[in-house]
Parts: C-alpha cells; sequence; structure tokens
C-alpha cells in the first residue's frame, strides 16, 4: 500500500520533470524569475508603486511587437525591443517626475496610454491568432533555450544588484527624508529599481506574456506581506510563494490540460487569498483571534 502510494506521489509530483524537456526548462525559467521578481515586488509594494509593474509590463509590448514584426518570434529580437521600450516608458517617468516636479505616476500613465496604443497598432498589422496569443499570454511550456538563458541571466543581475542596493532602497522606502539629507542618491537607486523592475517583467514576459508578466512578482509579494514584519522576511516570504505557485501552477497545468501562465497566476492567487485570511500578520484569522475582550 506504501509502495502504491509513494508511486502515485511521484506520478503526480516529479514524473513529469522527470520525463519532459519542455517540462523542466519551464520549471528551471518560472523558479528564476520566482527568486528575482519577488523581492521587486515588494519594494514596489512599500513604496505604494504595486500599479507600476503592470503599467510597465504593458509599456513594453511596442518594443515587442516592433521586434515580432522584424524578426518574427526571435527571442532576441523582441527582448531588445521590449528593453528599449520598457525604459523608455520606466526610466523617462521617473526622470520627467524629477525633472519637472509633477507626480511619477501622472507621467507613468502618459507614457502607458501611449505605449499601449502603439503596440496594439503595431500587433494588429501582422500577428495571427497563434502569435497574439504568444505575445499577449506567454508560452510557459514552449521555453527555449534562448528564453531560458534570458530569465537565469536577469535573475542573478537582479539578486547581484540588489544585494549593493538593499539598503538604500529599504531606506528609499521607510525614511526618505533622511536619505535625502545624507545624499544617499536616491534618485539614482531609484532609476537602477526600475531598471530591474523592466528587466524582470522583460524576462516574465517569455513565459507567462504581457498581460500576465507581473503576476509572479506582485500576487506574492502582496501575500508575503501577511507572512513577515521585515523587509526581509516579507522577501523571503514572497520569493517562497512564488516557487511554490510554479511548481504546483505547471504541476496543474500538465494534469488538468491548463493553460501554464494563468494556472501560476491563479495559485499564486490562491496564496494570496489564504494569506488575507490565515496569514499571522494582520490576516483576518489572526485578528479575530487577538482581538481583545471587551470588558463589561
Amino acid at each position: 500500500m506504501l509502495h502504491l502510494l509513494q508511486a502515485s506521489l511521484w506520478d503526480a509530483l516529479w514524473a513529469p520533470f522527470a520525463e519532459f524537456g519542455f517540462m523542466r526548462r519551464a520549471l528551471v525559467g518560472c523558479l528564476a524569475l520566482s527568486l528575482a521578481a519577488p523581492p521587486l515586488g515588494v519594494f514596489l509594494m512599500l513604496r505604494r508603486m504595486s500599479l507600476t509593474a503592470d503599467v510597465l509590463a504593458h509599456g513594453i509590448l511596442p518594443g515587442i511587437a516592433a521586434g515580432f514584426l522584424v524578426a518574427g518570434l526571435s527571442v532576441t529580437a523582441m527582448s531588445v525591443g521590449g528593453l528599449v521600450a520598457g525604459l523608455i516608458v520606466g526610466v523617462g517617468a521617473g526622470a520627467v517626475s524629477r525633472a519637472t516636479g509633477g507626480r511619477e505616476d501622472a507621467a507613468l500613465a502618459a507614457l502607458y496610454l501611449v505605449a499601449l496604443a502603439l503596440g496594439v497598432t503595431l500587433i494588429s498589422t501582422r500577428a495571427g491568432s497563434v502569435e497574439l496569443s504568444h505575445l499577449l499570454f506567454g508560452s510557459v511550456l514552449g521555453v527555449d533555450d534562448p528564453a531560458l538563458f534570458l530569465m537565469a541571466g536577469v535573475a542573478s543581475l537582479t539578486l547581484l544588484a540588489l544585494a549593493f542596493a538593499w539598503r538604500p532602497l529599504v531606506l528609499e522606502c521607510f525614511d526618505p527624508g533622511f536619505a535625502a539629507a545624507v545624499r544617499a542618491h536616491g534618485g539614482w537607486w531609484h532609476m537602477l529599481f526600475l531598471v530591474l523592475v523592466v528587466l524582470n517583467v522583460l524576462a516574465a514576459f517569455q513565459a507567462l506574456g504581457t498581460l500576465m508578466a507581473v503576476g509572479l512578482m506582485m500576487l506574492p509579494a502582496v501575500a508575503a506581506r501577511y507572512w513577515g514584519r521585515s523587509v526581509g522576511g516579507m522577501a523571503y516570504a514572497a520569493a517562497g510563494i512564488a516557487v511554490f505557485a510554479s511548481v504546483a501552477g505547471l504541476l496543474l497545468s500538465y494534469h488538468f490540460d491548463l493553460p501554464s501562465g494563468p494556472a501560476i497566476v491563479l495559485v499564486a492567487g490562491g496564496a494570496w487569498t489564504l494569506s488575507v485570511l490565515a496569514g499571522p500578520v494582520d490576516g483576518l484569522l489572526a485578528r479575530l483571534l487577538h482581538r481583545p475582550h471587551l470588558s463589561g
């Protein structure tokens, strides 16, 4: 009986990755994204910029569309185009707001809308239904070696950059006045942070498409707020939730014939729902259990 149970668990949990190369590539790519993107999502949440990642995900669309028009579904061409477009939207909005004194979210909204309209216009000129589906929703199970190298490279660069930028970014989140007083060069760190967000959105696009590229970045980060009190604790929790969502989403996709990207994002959404209900840090259940009793 125990042997049968072990065999069933093997078939359900490990056999898909052991037998199929495309499942292993998808798993490695999603794990790379899960380690690098969620800590950035934590900083976006703490800075009250949670929607910025979604804006940037749509902002890369015209560059990806331009790369597609030039070279088809080429990872290199679409990545270069998406990087240029994302930097124009992200870094351009930050530069415009700091130069003019306007709000950065307003500049982001303006550039994002222009970029989205341009991207849709470019895609509609040549893309068929298959190419359009790939650009908008991605294809986790279709991740090839160039896309895998891109994800791994971006994840490695992000973790290395965060090792140097961690303290300035935390200082900017909690005490920007002090950071400015000690000349911590907050503007430069902010620009670096936006570049990292663009790179991770671009890497996630290869697997999840432009519409869901921020799923592994923001949902685990928002869920981690209910599991950690420090920035480091939230970052570790977010990465752990993202890893779980990646593995579980790929397995659900394999066993139930579901689209892989949406399955991963839905698992991450389920983890967020569970965190809101049962998370030990300000979760609904924790609030109810620790509510002070009324004295008569």
